[in-house]
């Protein structure tokens, strides 16, 4: 209980002044003492005791007036110090001069952080989303970010409902986005409520067989780029090379030359002034040019803004099984050109993929099995990171949820390690917002040309996913790389996408189905959606940094690494579900993470109990057929798509690819991606070449770059 004595306020550093809270006394202190004396009872009796005796002190000397955050702390280290904790006090003196070097930081990027955002989280949001003025000046903070987004995306709201709902839907999308518990793409962060108003994150625009084809496709592609998005192509229907050029007699130039000019044209394009573009290139397998699309990156720096993905057909991979010879045909007349014998093509495929990290495939006859609309056309590409599959000239917007927030332990606050349990009930309500918030960006949404909106608008496809994947299995207990994980998944995405279903029935019961849908296959099975996709997994990337979480259904990179930030700088960061085990088992110390920062694992670090190692698993304990179970349990579930890499070790043969890629096809899966670690000269995530053999002589840390979040080390990543 507070004494009578205690202020009633306090002035925060900002100058403003809120109710004294005595309890964030107690909690600073209770953190400082369970550091040193690593005992969760005696740390709670002395914060108790000392926090009682802090708050009376500032009543006693401040009497009528208002003590600043300043004079709190010195209040706190005083007291601390007069009643014999001087370790305690040391270590809070520490705390508090860490938080003022993360205060200069933020300082020093120029914004007021009001939602107290790591470093990081912060950077990301000056040099990507936050609006600036015509100096660069930052003009708004995070919050105001999320409020600009809500009210923007609201005003879709004028075309269905009162003016009073619309004011109760804007409150709702703010504070499940300010309370990180739901984000959407990048370009509608960026975007919305600008003169650009682009919001969309994914397209596959068609290229045709013609010079005006072709560079008006290009024109198209820099037009997206621009404002923040992403593009995919099917380039199986241009001639081959040397194939026949009808208007000059002369000879086709193919493909590959052309997707080259895509690439040029992307790096000199930075999106919106942002981050440079991201393309998927897709060629069949049949296609006469195929073998220098497969090897296009192999010992080459060429098409450095592309996904390559090889589009397999099912009698392609049955001529694989069977080692038979397999027709290559011309695009331009239809009729085969010369046949190759398919397991050599397919061995080409996977030694790419093994040497270089491409080509993906995509499962293009299991993709168009799930069209849902058919009549409307075949699905030939995906978006750069192949979570999306579209028709041509189509767009999709995404959003994820942050399942990091959705648990609640026997206290209710969602923080126990190992102890939490899914909150169903608000993982529902953040569902059904979140496709309502989607439904709404189609139709606040500036396109950039007439055809995509056109596209878009028929079938409203939208894609909700999740982030923070990783950090719920280790909320719950359970390890990355075990069978109960991939049961959960599927558990978990099963009750997300039936939700979504039902959250996109109720919108057309209010709103309309979406316009093709008396073509598509929903009207067969008799069952009205406003939406012809809900659910999409994607690589979060920069929004998983802002919301504090693991990327999408990856598993950590990590649990203590260097991220080089602000010019150069460096800065130490440990998975903060770690940091707590370790406090609250009596295990933490500072040389600790920062030997745990040396290695790509804990397996090989003393002194952290067994059950830890087995929970806080990275990417680097779970083997490929694990990554790949997990990517098959939410697809079975999700109806875009799922972007998922699986991370390979450096010693992975060339088999271990072969038996990933097929596995894939059996499993259903819709696209397969793999990464063998250190395969690309350059990668966003490294680890000393050192530490199997020597780990405990490397003076290497695990690095990555600044807006890395896991999943694609070494690809192109749609952020």
């Amino acid at each position: 209980m507070t004494p009578k004595t205690a202020p009633d306020s306090i002035k925060k550093r900002d100058g403003s002044i809120v109710p004294f809270d005595d309890s964030k006394i107690e909690r600073a202190i209770q953190r400082a003492a369970l550091e040193v004396l690593q005992d969760p009872r005696r740390a709670d009796e002395i914060a108790r005791r000392v926090g009682a005796l802090v708050v009376d002190g500032l009543g006693r000397a401040y009497p009528g007036k208002i003590p600043g955050v300043e004079e709190v702390q010195d209040a706190i280290e005083t007291t601390l110090m007069e009643e014999g904790y001087g370790a305690i006090a040391k270590s809070y003196i520490l705390y508090r001069e860490n938080r003022s070097q993360v205060r200069l930081a933020k300082s020093a990027l120029g914004l007021k952080d009001d939602l107290k955002l790591p470093v990081n989280a912060v950077e990301v949001l000056k040099r990507r989303y936050l609006l600036k003025d015509d100096q660069r000046q930052i003009v708004e903070t995070p919050s105001e970010l999320f409020r600009r987004v809500a009210h923007h995306v609201v005003q879709a709201e004028a075309n269905y409902g009162s003016d009073a709902e619309i004011s109760e839907v804007e409150e709702a999308f703010y504070r499940m986005m300010r309370n990180l518990e739901f984000v959407p793409n990048s370009p509608t962060l960026m975007n919305a409520g600008t003169a650009l108003g682009q919001l969309s994150a994914c397209f596959v625009l068609p290229v045709d067989d013609s010079i005006e084809g072709i560079f008006q496709t290009l024109a198209d592609m820099a037009c997206i780029h621009q404002t923040g998005g992403g593009t995919g192509f099917d380039f199986s229907r241009l001639r081959p090379r040397g194939d026949l050029v009808g208007s000059t007699k002369g000879h086709a130039s193919g493909p590959l030359s052309f997707m080259s000019i895509f690439d040029k044209a992307t790096e000199v394009i930075v999106q919106g002034g942002r981050r440079r573009g991201a393309n998927m290139g897709v060629l069949r397998c049949d296609h006469p040019d195929i073998v220098d699309f497969v090897e296009a990156k192999v010992g080459s720096n060429a098409f450095r803004n592309f996904n390559l993905s090889v589009g397999v057909t099912d009698a392609f991979l049955r001529a694989v099984a069977n080692d038979r010879p397999f027709d290559l045909v011309s695009p331009r007349t239809g009729q085969s050109v010369r046949q190759l014998g398919a397991r050599s093509l397919f061995d080409l495929i996977v030694n790419a993929a093994w040497r270089t990290g491409d080509p993906g495939l995509i499962f293009l006859d299991h993709v168009n099995r799930r069209n849902p609309t058919p009549a409307v056309g075949r699905i030939e590409a995906t978006n750069p990171c192949g979570e999306v599959p579209l028709l041509p000239y189509e767009s999709c917007i995404l959003a994820s949820i942050n399942l990091d927030k959705m648990t609640k332990d026997r206290k209710g606050d969602g923080e126990t390690v190992g102890g939490a349990a899914v909150e169903w009930g608000k993982l529902r309500d953040r569902i059904h917002w979140g496709i309502r918030f989607l439904d709404d960006v189609i139709d606040v949404n500036r396109y950039p040309l007439e055809s995509i909106e056109a596209a878009t608008v028929g079938n409203r496809k939208i894609g909700l996913g999740v982030m923070g994947f990783a950090d719920l299995l280790i909320r719950l207990g359970i390890p990355y790389n075990s069978h109960e994980a991939i049961a959960f998944a599927a558990k978990l995405m099963r009750f997300i996408h039936k939700e979504s279903l039902a959250a996109s029935e109720k919108l057309a019961a209010e709103r309309g189905v979406f316009p093709n849908f008396r073509t598509s296959r929903y009207a067969q099975e008799g069952r009205k959606l406003r939406n012809a996709t809900v659910n999409t997994i994607a690589p979060t990337g920069t929004i998983s940094i802002i919301a504090g979480c693991s990327s999408g259904i990856e598993p950590l990179f990590a649990i203590s690494f260097v991220r080089n930030v602000l010019s150069g700088t460096r800065l130490l960061e440990t998975n903060p579900l770690f940091e707590k085990a370790a406090k609250e088992l009596g295990f933490y110390r500072r040389e600790l993470l920062a030997e745990v920062a040396k290695r790509s694992s804990l397996a090989k670090v003393k002194g952290i109990p067994a059950g830890i190692k087995k929970l806080f698993v990275t990417a680097f304990d779970v083997s490929g057929h694990q990554h790949l179970a997990i990517q098959a349990a939410f697809q079975r579930y999700t109806d875009n798509a799922v972007s998922k890499t699986i991370n390979l070790p450096a010693d992975a043969t060339v088999e271990d690819v072969r038996a990933i890629y097929l596995e894939a096809h059996r499993l259903k899966c819709k696209g397969i991606t793999i990464y063998r670690y250190g395969s690309k000269p350059s990668q966003v995530l490294s680890v000393s070449e050192e530490e199997e053999s020597r780990p405990e002589e490397s003076p290497d840390l695990v690095a990555v770059d600044a807006e890395y979040a896991g999943g694609c080390i070494g690809g192109v990543c749609d952020l």
